[in-house]
């Protein structure tokens, strides 16, 4: 693992990361072990409660999403697709597409979120699995960095998210990069701009999606 200079919160994070979430493996991706919320519904008020003092977004990080575990569970069972790959493992969250890139063979992953909150559960993610992986707190989207590969998983969620999105993959794919989504039928995902690679029923959250399973598609971007 590889972490950045820390930030004077980094540690009070860290510390919010562990007295919040307990190490436990995402039921569709067993190899890789996580520190994740057990009750999310709790989890998500006291996290409101920081918002009112350090303005912090939701704690993303603290669950593994259908769209993310969807695309660790093609990346590990298609090793071939980050094999010795320079991988962005883009709105990164838990670290866990990232870190199951790093295992399958990434040349180098960098594992990128805008919350801050997320870096500390990456790398403790990471050094759980003795995985390395960059951290990196930051904006990405319109820069071009020369990935081989960039994966996201659930992040086409928001509208003006989508929207500043599917310009950015669109470019990236166009110049030769290989754009992984995972989706789980989000309201603003493009699926008109993608090919299909694989489908899975990923056990999910049921306070935080109203299911207990959702049918998870990982897709490609056309080039």
């Amino acid at each position: 693992m590889v972490e950045p200079a820390l930030d004077p919160d980094s540690d009070r994070y860290r510390r919010f990361v562990l007295a919040n979430t307990t190490l436990q493996s995402p039921p569709h991706v067993p190899e890789i072990k996580l520190y994740l919320a057990d009750e999310a519904h709790d989890l998500w008020h006291r996290t409101e409660d920081e918002l009112a003092t350090i303005g912090l977004p939701p704690p993303f990080w603290a669950f593994a999403w259908a769209g993310g575990q969807g695309v660790a569970r093609y990346v590990l069972d298609h090793p071939e697709t980050v094999a010795n790959a320079v991988v962005l493992d883009f709105a990164s969250g838990s670290g866990l597409v990232g870190i199951a890139a790093a295992q399958a063979g990434a040349k180098r992953v960098i594992s990128c979120d805008i919350d801050p909150f997320a870096r500390p559960a990456i790398a403790l993610n990471a050094g759980a699995n003795h995985a390395t992986v960059e951290i990196r707190v930051d904006d990405l989207i319109g820069s071009d960095d020369n990935w081989d590969v960039v994966l996201a998983g659930d992040v086409f969620y928001d509208k003006l998210l989508a929207d500043r999105l599917i310009p950015w993959f669109t470019a990236l794919a166009a110049r030769g990069a290989n754009i992984i989504v995972g989706d789980p039928g989000r309201s603003y995902f493009p699926k008109n701009l993608l090919e299909s690679l694989a489908v899975y029923t990923v056990p999910v959250t049921r306070v935080l999606e109203d299911a207990d399973v959702k049918q998870t598609t990982v897709w490609r971007f056309e080039r």
